[in-house]
């Protein structure tokens, strides 16, 4: 065999045999990464079914692919978004049986939570959930969409909490975590101030210990959100990502920029 021959199939067989080096573990630009999306989500920010491309969220965020992928199968095993096998990841785009499903189970346990909370309610924890409220107001007021549902979503867990049971606590971080998305891309923004004031009357109704009256307007509360949630609001196939996520990253520190390029393939 020719000697350059011979050297150049040693140097292709030793680039062959290389390892290829991972991604460098940058913890700190993975989670931006991640409440970038969760945030666009969890805003409405992204419509339903909308398609999330590693190649362009890639390009977005100045990193590899392999740093989105591991980031969109984090959020997907959150359930804030589907990973659909050979389609990649998207915005859910429930189903009308599945959206029903979702807000029966919330009645059904949240109707159980209230009545073991029935010998559990003193005067600390309802002060607690007054502040919680205040909370709300507040981000309704300012029109912080994300921090409305985060907000919603945290009143029941109060409730859940309280009654100290990690599995009905696990049940409905679950549940939550599937209603909180449908609440961000199907219900109006401008109706965020009825969940608030329907959480205020459950409350009230506690305040009061007439646990039956609570369990009643918490039924009609997840009755109405679940009416109140638009399953017309057509997937915007051609959302530009890029005019999502271009404007949270403006105001970055260079630093991260540049470790962002870095991370570059």
């Amino acid at each position: 065999m020719n000697v350059h021959i011979l050297a150049a199939t040693r140097r292709r067989d030793c680039v062959r045999a290389r390892p290829q080096r991972a991604s460098k573990a940058d913890p700190q630009t993975d989670a931006a990464i991640h409440d970038a999306i969760a945030r666009a989500v969890m805003d409405g920010s992204l419509r339903a079914g909308t398609k999330l491309a590693e190649h362009r969220l890639a390009a977005i965020f100045g990193v590899s692919r392999e740093r989105i992928r591991k980031v969109l199968h984090r959020l997907g095993a959150e359930r804030r978004i589907d990973i659909i096998p050979n389609r990649g990841a998207r915005v859910p785009q429930p189903t009308v049986d599945e959206v029903r499903q979702i807000y029966e189970a919330h009645r059904v346990l949240e109707a159980g939570v209230l009545l073991a909370l029935a010998d559990a309610l003193d005067d600390a924890f309802l002060a607690r959930l007054d502040a919680h409220l205040a909370e709300e107001h507040a981000a309704a007021a300012r029109g912080d969409r994300s921090a409305s549902v985060k907000l919603s979503g945290g009143f029941h867990l109060l409730l859940v909490d309280a009654i100290g049971n990690p599995e009905l606590s696990r049940i409905l971080r679950d549940l939550l975590s599937r209603s909180s998305v449908m609440v961000s891309v199907y219900e109006p923004a401008n109706q965020s101030i009825c969940a608030v004031d329907e959480h205020g009357a459950i409350v009230e109704a506690l305040r009061a210990r007439d646990v039956g009256r609570a369990i009643d307007l918490s039924g009609h509360h997840f009755l109405h959100v679940e009416q109140r949630l638009r399953l017309d609001y057509a997937a915007d196939a051609a959302t530009d990502l890029e005019a999502v996520f271009r404007p949270r990253l403006a105001g970055k520190p260079a630093r991260a920029t540049a470790s962002k390029r870095g991370d570059r393939r």
